[in-house]
């Protein structure tokens, strides 16, 4: 797996839950070390010590986890630049969600080695969607849960979100838009502010 992605990991465990937790967590699935390189690649089994590990010593599920996750993604400061990437999707939540589909490729322009399952957006009635999440990272469905929800309330829009089972071998969720503008979005400028 790619080291952004179990950097992506280290990060929100330490920040949720604490540096001395995070190394709790690497020393029960056995790695040897607890630092990941960003740019580095990992072994599947690597990722998968890893993830069990997390469920086994913060004891929770890691679907709820993976979901959180996601929402840390899109809302913390640390991770600012995905947030971008992913507002750069459309003016709109719904354009947002129509960019999906293209999300994968967008990824590896950034980092051409970061291969992302594919997403695929089905307009089932106004207002309604199903997104296919396909098979290939571990939890990439209940992470995609977490910033389907973020990116809603960064929109200022009101969405329930559902897991619905799997179709055609890719997981799906079910998004509902309730309202939009149902809250003030959050502000996004197409230019970074330099530091």
């Amino acid at each position: 797996m790619h080291g952004l992605i179990n950097r992506a990991i280290q990060a929100f465990v330490s920040s949720t839950y604490g540096e001395s937790r995070w190394r709790e967590v690497t020393d029960a699935a056995e790695l040897g070390f607890f630092e990941f390189e960003a740019m580095l690649i990992y072994t599947d089994e690597q990722s998968q010590q890893l993830l069990k590990a997390m469920e086994e010593v913060l004891e929770r599920p890691l679907p709820e986890m993976l979901e959180d996750m996601g929402t840390f993604l899109v809302s913390n400061p640390q991770v600012e630049a995905l947030r971008r990437l992913l507002r750069f999707g459309g003016v709109s939540y719904v354009e947002f969600l129509h960019s999906l589909d293209d999300l994968p490729d967008r990824a590896r322009l950034a980092v051409s080695d970061l291969h992302l399952p594919g997403l695929e957006l089905i307009e089932t009635a106004p207002g309604q969607f199903k997104l296919l999440c396909q098979s290939g990272l571990p939890g990439y469905a209940s992470v995609m849960m977490g910033v389907l929800r973020a990116m809603a309330d960064d929109y200022g829009d009101l969405v329930i979100l559902e897991h619905s089972g799997t179709q055609d071998g890719a997981e799906v969720i079910s998004v509902m838009l309730v309202e939009t503008e149902f809250a003030e979005g959050r502000t996004f400028d197409l230019g970074a502010k330099l530091q």
